[in-house]
């Protein structure tokens, strides 16, 4: 039986969206028709990729700046209309569940920290396979958006976990920042929304092109 390594990290949290869900393009989509929706200039794909993991309604300002801010409800019920309707095509990657299982087996706690409202979450975790793989989640709507580190600072004291015990991993700048604000430890992925070159200024212990990668470089060093 092979030796287990002491723990580095307590607990691990994990943006949802293109971190372990492969949302990314249905976001981008649901943005792009949003604002065409409500009279914009509808944002590029890259432009609507940045704003994943912001709380919504900064994320649809940023997106759409020509937007007047009497319209956001509108908008931002817009996305969500366009959003649900192609919810049931979004998916785990291939490879998370067998990677939380490993984590869990090996007596990491588990978190969420994600853009994602309440709701929606809650929605998304009642996947058969996701009940009761989470130890905690917070999300922007109950907390404050990213890059504010309100939502680490809270499993934090949730948990009793020191930063250096937390782990933040996710797939854009805003995850990285957040964990640098929160004193936290972080690891980008490569596969998710924002362009892997934005991530070295921010000090990610490593950034990995996979889920595969991920699994590995955690059971390594986590």
């Amino acid at each position: 039986m092979p030796e287990l390594r002491p723990r580095r990290f307590d607990l691990i949290a994990f943006d949802w969206d293109g971190t372990l869900f492969d949302s990314t393009a249905i976001i981008v989509r649901s943005i792009q028709d949003a604002v065409r929706d409500v009279g914009g200039a509808v944002p590029s794909d890259e432009a609507a990729a940045w704003v994943i993991g912001m709380a919504l309604e900064p994320a649809l300002a940023h997106a759409a700046p020509d937007v007047p801010r009497e319209h956001y409800p509108q908008l931002a019920n817009r996305y969500r209309y366009h959003y649900l309707k192609r919810q049931d095509d979004v998916t785990l990657f291939a490879g998370v569940l067998p990677m939380l299982h490993a984590l869990r087996a090996r007596g990491h706690l588990l978190a969420v920290a994600t853009g994602k409202s309440r709701r929606g979450l809650d929605q998304a975790l009642q996947l058969v396979q996701l009940r009761g793989m989470f130890d905690g989640s917070r999300t922007a709507d109950e907390t404050a958006g990213k890059p504010h580190p309100l939502m680490l600072q809270e499993l934090m004291a949730e948990f009793d976990v020191a930063p250096g015990r937390l782990l933040m991993i996710g797939d854009t700048t805003h995850d990285l920042e957040m964990a640098r604000a929160a004193g936290c430890a972080s690891v980008g992925v490569g596969y998710g929304a924002h362009d892997v070159a934005e991530f070295a200024a921010l000090g990610p212990l490593c950034v990995v092109p996979s889920v595969a990668a991920l699994h590995g470089w955690l059971q390594e060093h986590a």
